[in-house]
């Protein structure tokens, strides 16, 4: 029997959720503190993007439903979930925002808030999963939205904690939607499965086999443990019994170090980076600890860990971890290297960026050019020394060798992760942008590609597309050298990942600027032009500039002469296009579209093989009507 089509109000499943979705933002304008201030800020941030959903499901006149909104299982389902994770989100960061470090000062009370953190963000991620698109008539920049607020939160699930199949995560993230979630009694109370899953909280094995097969784990009770091997204490500690002895969790099963870069593989084990890097460089596949086969050699940053290593420092009183400690820096091998006389010729030479003569600046500025070029230690040792902030004064020198030089000295010094929050922090982002607008050529390429590199950050997309960065970037897409636009692609591609920066980009022009490289026979800037397109179509903006430039026969032509890629980006645009839209789908027919679509159905890679499945039920339907 054919589903009716029946007009419904969506105020009743929406206002359990939305009411929470404004009780959580509530509490982020009275502002966060604390040790969790920023776990807090972020996920309040993505909470209140869902009131758009939630408020156009309300105000929606029309549901595609069975017969009346929540009445299916699918809709009833996500209602449910969503409200269930939201009611848990409040819970965590009210209780987070007020928990009292003093009073409760083991490490095991902010481990468990923080693996609530994971929990709370992957629940909302799964209830987004399981959003019934079809059944709500959702605007396609909402849908842009929420489709970004569930990468984000997957992104934030995978920092918490790394890989979804380690430990106690997998096992607790298995459970029903409606397990409660309150890790605070008394502030810290558990959530079930948090303090008896020893794969996350504790180490099972009572002894090491051999250092390179320890295992790091999160134990609850990580300040009272003694470390009984003399071989795990360093030398100060075997001397002096009473002195601080660093937790088990913190250091490297390799090394037997406190960890500064612990990283993740493929079997959930946790490493410091130089260490497991140097093991895998030697040609071993396998996992120190478990000695599995590793499924890949990519390295995840143990976030949490991080975070918890950076507490336990602060709170007793112990130098931090980092790339330059006592005068050495770590080399990827793990052994130390003394750059203690680097330090001091690095420091003269930050000095001398200062000096009155113009030209001991342009000599300055252009060694440290060619310094922050040549390796990390270098990137290291400069951003320590203060170089940053005197740079990012260098961007608005008349003098155009030394402007040169300076934003080129500061898209190197960005490669290092540490330095990408100095240069914020220094505010470069509207001399960087003034550089784009009025720089040689050169300046603006690299200009572009600096903004790129700090759009890597989230928080930093938002940042770069309000300080007027995006129409200098589609000037230089449009004039710029063949190096130039590439950079300038790319850098907008990654600005308009994020919802807010799209509209940006259309007023400025972009759209015709990729239309132009669609059409050009000349122009080596088809894959770019596709990808960007791809990403703008969902908005209403973009998707009408696109169709006043009379783009679809040209992306139907594509997905039948196009490269892979250019296929998979023409189908992924024209579903945006012509997604609930039976004009657009109809021409789409009078152009034969349906032949090079069924094509790409079965030969296409997999997101191409899903848009043009999902492009092909759209023709289908519509055909039917």
């Amino acid at each position: 029997m054919a589903a009716a089509d029946t007009t419904a109000s969506g105020g009743g499943v929406t206002a359990a959720p939305l009411r929470l979705v404004r009780d959580v933002v509530r509490i982020s304008i009275a502002g966060f503190s604390g040790f969790f201030k920023k776990d807090c800020t972020d996920l309040a941030r993505r909470v209140s993007l869902l009131a758009h959903l939630l408020e156009e499901i309300r105000d929606s006149k029309k549901i595609r439903v069975n017969s009346e909104v929540g009445s299916s299982s699918f809709s009833g389902s996500f209602f449910a979930d969503l409200t269930l994770a939201l009611q848990a989100a409040k819970r965590l960061v009210f209780a987070a925002n007020n928990f009292d470090s003093a009073k409760f000062s083991s490490d095991g009370a902010t481990k468990k808030i923080l693996f609530q953190f994971q929990c709370v963000t992957w629940k909302l991620e799964k209830a987004l999963s399981n959003f019934p698109d079809d059944e709500f008539d959702i605007s396609e920049e909402v849908q842009e939205q929420i489709e970004l607020v569930r990468t984000q939160l997957r992104r934030a699930t995978e920092r918490y904690g790394g890989p979804l199949n380690s430990g106690v995560l997998y096992r607790a993230l298995s459970q029903p939607l409606d397990k409660e979630i309150d890790p605070f009694q008394q502030a810290t109370e558990g959530c079930g499965s948090v303090d008896h899953d020893s794969d996350y909280v504790q180490n099972q094995e009572s002894e090491r086999n051999s250092p390179t097969s320890s295992e790091v784990s999160v134990s609850k009770d990580s300040d009272s443990e003694k470390v009984n091997s003399p071989s795990c204490k360093n030398p100060e500690e075997n001397k002096k019994p009473d002195s601080l002895v660093i937790p088990d969790d913190f250091r490297c099963p390799i090394s037997l170090e406190l960890m500064r870069d612990p990283v993740i593989v493929a079997t959930g084990q946790t490493y410091e980076r130089s260490y497991i890097q140097r093991w895998i460089d030697c040609g071993n596949t396998t996992c120190p600890k478990t000695q599995q086969k590793l499924q890949h050699l990519t390295l995840t940053t143990n976030y949490v860990l991080r975070s918890l290593i950076s507490h336990w420092c602060v709170k007793n009183n112990v130098e931090q971890p980092t790339a330059l400690m006592n005068g050495r820096i770590k080399k990827s091998d793990g052994s130390f290297r003394d750059v203690t006389g680097d330090i001091a010729a690095i420091e003269a030479l930050v000095r001398r960026l200062s000096s009155r003569s113009i030209e001991e600046r342009r000599a300055a500025v252009a060694e440290i050019r060619s310094l922050s070029k040549r390796s990390t230690d270098n990137r290291i040792l400069l951003g320590e020394a203060g170089a940053i902030p005197i740079l990012v004064n260098l961007l608005t020198s008349d003098d155009g060798q030394i402007q040169d030089n300076a934003v080129t000295s500061i898209l190197n010094l960005s490669i290092f992760d540490d330095n990408k929050g100095l240069i914020m922090l220094a505010n470069a982002i509207p001399s960087i942008v003034q550089v784009l607008r009025a720089g040689s050529m050169e300046a603006k390429e690299n200009a572009a590609a600096t903004l790129f590199c700090l759009s890597l950050a989230d928080e930093n997309k938002i940042i770069i597309g309000a300080s007027g960065a995006i129409p200098a970037l589609v000037d230089l897409l449009q004039n710029g050298s063949s190096r130039g636009k590439k950079d300038a692609a790319t850098a907008l591609f990654n600005l308009c990942i994020y919802q807010g920066n799209k509209g940006r980009a259309v007023r400025a022009g972009i759209i015709n600027a990729l239309l132009k490289m669609l059409t050009d026979s000349s122009s080596c800037m088809v894959d770019e032009a596709l990808t960007i397109l791809s990403v703008l179509a969902s908005h209403q903006e973009a998707k009408l500039a696109i169709m006043n430039g009379s783009t679809i026969p040209v992306l139907v032509d594509l997905l039948r002469t196009g490269l892979p890629r250019n296929k998979e980006n023409a189908a992924a645009t024209l579903l945006s296009l012509c997604k609930r839209d039976n004009e657009n789908l109809a021409r789409l027919t009078r152009l034969g579209a349906a032949m090079p679509l069924s094509e790409l159905a079965k030969t296409g890679t997999e997101r191409a093989k899903r848009k043009a499945t999902s492009l092909l039920e759209q023709l289908r339907k519509s055909q039917q009507l």
